[in-house]
């Protein structure tokens, strides 16, 4: 059975920014705001929109995991909605049968955006799957607010 677990976070980011960061810029982005836990990303399908694919291959710090590609699902740039969902390595090898993530960007002031948070998983362990991708929103935001583009 498909679980959901939702959250809010509020970023001190403009949604475009946030938007342009979180589709075209991905690979690019993540492993220069987490160097330790994502050691290199590459796009191996599309261009950042629907059905692309990603490789995100972890650093030192993640030691039960050594790679995650992920496929994106959705990509509604009119709502500013991306998803991505692990099609394999990563949290697959980790008692997860499925396990997508989604991120619903809206902007709440000229410098702020607030930022649904949707994951989607099957697994055969109770886990806690949010905690992991606030810190990743929260390297994201702290990034894009120290001037990076």
């Amino acid at each position: 059975m498909i679980k959901e677990v939702k959250t809010q976070v509020n970023v001190g980011v403009e949604v475009d920014v946030l938007w342009k960061a979180f589709g075209k810029d991905l690979k690019d982005i993540v492993p220069k705001m987490m160097p330790n836990l994502v050691k290199d990303a590459d796009m191996l399908e599309g261009d950042g929109g629907l059905n692309t694919v990603y490789i995100f291959n972890f650093g030192p710090d993640i030691k039960t995991m050594t790679y995650q590609k992920e496929r994106v699902t959705e990509f509604d740039e009119f709502v500013h909605r991306i998803g991505l969902e692990v099609i394999e390595g990563g949290h697959l090898n980790h008692g997860f049968s499925h396990y997508k993530t989604t991120f619903q960007f809206t902007s709440t002031g000229e410098q702020e955006t607030l930022i649904d948070v949707t994951i989607s998983y099957e697994s055969q362990v109770e886990e806690d799957t949010m905690p992991s991708t606030l810190v990743f929103i929260k390297h994201m935001e702290n990034y894009l607010m120290n001037g990076a583009t």
